[in-house]
């Protein structure tokens, strides 16, 4: 995930909320469920990447090998809510003529859950393994984050949608020979020609017809993103743009930010020198996904709490948002339930990792105009991640309640299934009848532990000393529910903009340098003072000062906050911060938080995609007694 400047927000109740909700009132938290979690199989290990290496000895039915480092992405499910799409990197195939040098490169296939297989005995088929050229022309290398559609013929990976035809994926009917592979394009320009725009993390709409996408973009020396909606349109004989071969256009593509509307972070137009803090407004940085009934788009949002990145949905029609999470760790990948009554994440709550940062509750987003992309690099260290998932209803985070985690179960040894240094990846997806999830974990590798890096680096127990592995999450106390059909949705976004091929991607505006009063929701107010860089296309510095500031009516905030970031790349961020901020009791003057940095501040670098955290100075917030510390640069 890459948070630029999105802008988002949200409450803690779901869409369509019961009158309980509705009324204010805190919803129980649900009790704990049975949750049964077990490794399925995949293609077996090859120690070699050298060809021939996959040999019979390693693989009897000569159906192909991968690597420790396995390429895996998992995806969701086929109909059938057994059968999961996911994506390897096949290495060692033997020559041509031999029948098994098609396993090679990253590839589509099918895990069977239930413990059953396919007719080559196999728990996997390779669906792209083998497929004419004929059949793919111009198709993307790419096949990350594979989804099925819901009829099962076809499933989108990359920038392209593998298709069977007529028949089932899993059939014994669908082999490569009917197997095509299409490329996805999104017109760009006025007169439609060029290669199309760049589209990344590409979630399928549950109606089979809408795509949702991000693209990448720099606004004032700075990473920012953009995110859009747009429906596929199958154009057998293009005439223009690239690649000119059969492929899935993307038209009627709306852009999820209207940049004439509030902002979260914005001034008050009934008092220039006031700013309005409303974490509420509909505006998509980066998308992950749709609800289960299709009418909500999730993604993830401008902070509705200072440096606590979480999850919104947006309903699509009326503008509606909500916040999905709201513990003060990182979330990132979301998926909700078929029936819209939970959502599975995968979240490094439990880790204490960005508690330093974010323990403080209820402090509004304002310095994260200039720290959000920071932040969220740093949820993890290059290939050492700390996500784990977790079970949350649609009530979402509150009180006690932080969600149930799915593989808590365990001893923790190598191996387990919560075995600490095994930590989730993108994009847990639920089965059509909501009884299963599914959900991959890698294993931390070099240069990320050993060598000059304190942490050691583990030994993996997984079959052929894998790296990654593929997991399933039954929820055994539940009955098989029968997923309705979505309806296509309709191509307009009220409250979305338009997107006109060969127009200018927006600028996302900022705050004027000047100095402008926050009032608190219950009390108090904030002195926030903004310093444009020197060409005025963006803030370099953030001061606020807190006077007995309060949105909850619990707790008062006083102190102040200093922040500037540098950009020498639209990746690289260096930031300087200074804190010191008190949140104490109201009525009875207890000290609840402190956030603090050291004599010469906290200072940040950090590089967003490379996220490897770097840091001088301190920053450690405390809650109630508890201390929360930054984590040891390189972990």
């Amino acid at each position: 995930m890459i948070l630029a400047l999105a802008v988002s927000g949200g409450s803690l109740q779901p869409a369509h909320a019961s009158p309980a909700a509705d009324s204010g009132q805190v919803v129980p938290p649900p009790r704990p469920e049975p949750v049964k979690v077990r490794e399925l199989p995949l293609p077996p290990v090859t120690p070699s990447t050298e060809a021939g290496s996959c040999t019979r000895e390693i693989n009897p039915r000569g159906t192909g090998c991968v690597g420790q480092s396995t390429g895996l992405f998992s995806g969701n499910f086929l109909p059938d809510s057994r059968t999961i799409v996911a994506t390897v990197l096949f290495t060692g195939a033997p020559a041509a003529p031999d029948p098994a040098s098609i396993y090679t490169g990253q590839q589509l296939i099918l895990v069977r859950s239930d413990g059953t297989t396919f007719p080559n005995g196999d728990a996997w088929k390779c669906v792209t393994c083998g497929v004419p050229q004929s059949n793919a022309l111009g198709p993307a290398d790419a096949m990350d984050y594979p989804q099925a559609f819901s009829d099962g013929k076809r499933v989108l990976a990359g920038t392209n949608i593998i298709d069977c035809g007529p028949y089932q994926l899993a059939d014994r009917a669908c082999t490569p020979q009917r197997v095509h592979i299409y490329p996805i394009r999104w017109n760009t320009t006025a007169d439609g020609s060029g290669p199309g725009g760049s589209i990344r993390e590409l979630r399928l709409h549950p109606d089979d017809t809408h795509l949702g996408f991000s693209s990448m973009s720099v606004t004032g020396g700075r990473l920012d993103q953009f995110s859009y909606l747009g429906r596929l349109r199958f154009n057998p004989s293009p005439t223009t743009g690239t690649p000119l071969v059969p492929r899935y256009d993307l038209v009627k593509v709306s852009r999820l930010f209207d940049p004439t509307t509030t902002q979260p972070v914005d001034i008050d137009p009934g008092s220039p020198g006031k700013l309005r803090f409303d974490p509420f407004v509909p505006s998509v940085g980066e998308l992950r996904g749709f609800s289960g009934d299709g009418r909500e788009v999730t993604y993830v949002g401008y902070p509705a709490e200072s440096s606590n990145i979480d999850v919104f949905a947006a309903d699509l029609t009326t503008g509606k948002v909500r916040r999905l999470t709201a513990d003060p760790e990182y979330v990132d990948p979301v998926d909700i339930s078929p029936d819209g009554k939970w959502t599975v994440v995968m979240d490094t709550r439990g880790t204490d990792r960005l508690s330093f940062l974010s323990a403080m509750r209820d402090v509004p987003g304002i310095t994260d105009l200039l720290s959000a992309s920071a932040i969220s690099a740093a949820r993890n260290n290059g290939k050492r991640r700390f996500f784990q998932p977790y079970l949350i209803d649609a009530y979402g985070d509150r009180g006690s309640y932080a969600g149930q985690r799915l593989n808590a179960a365990g001893d923790g040894s190598p191996g387990s299934i919560n075995d600490p240094l095994w930590n989730g990846r993108a994009d847990p997806k639920w089965s059509p009848d909501g009884t299963r999830i599914a959900y991959w974990q890698s294993l931390v590798i070099p240069p990320d532990c050993g060598g000059q890096n304190p942490l050691p680096c583990p030994v993996s127990t997984a079959p052929g000393g894998r790296t990654e592995r593929l997991m399933i999450a039954d929820l055994t106390s539940r009955k098989p529910q029968q997923r309705k059909p979505v309806a296509p949705i309709s191509d307009t976004v009220p409250w979305a903009v338009p997107y006109e091929p060969g127009s200018a991607i927006p600028t996302r505006r900022h705050l004027p340098q000047g100095t402008y009063t926050l009032d608190g929701k219950k009390s108090g107010s904030a002195e926030v003072t903004v310093t444009e860089n020197n060409a005025h296309t963006a803030i370099s510095t953030l001061a606020v000062t807190y006077e007995d500031y309060s949105d909850d009516g619990r707790y008062l905030i006083n102190g102040t906050e200093r922040m500037t970031l540098q950009n020498d790349t639209p990746f690289h961020n260096r930031i300087d911060w200074y804190s010191d901020l008190v949140q104490t009791e109201i009525g009875t003057g207890r000290v609840h938080a402190t956030k603090k940095t050291g004599p010469d501040g906290f200072h940040l670098d950090i590089t967003v995609g490379t996220n490897k955290f770097q840091a001088t100075g301190t920053l450690i917030t405390t809650v109630d007694g508890h201390a929360y510390t930054q984590p040891a640069n390189g972990t």
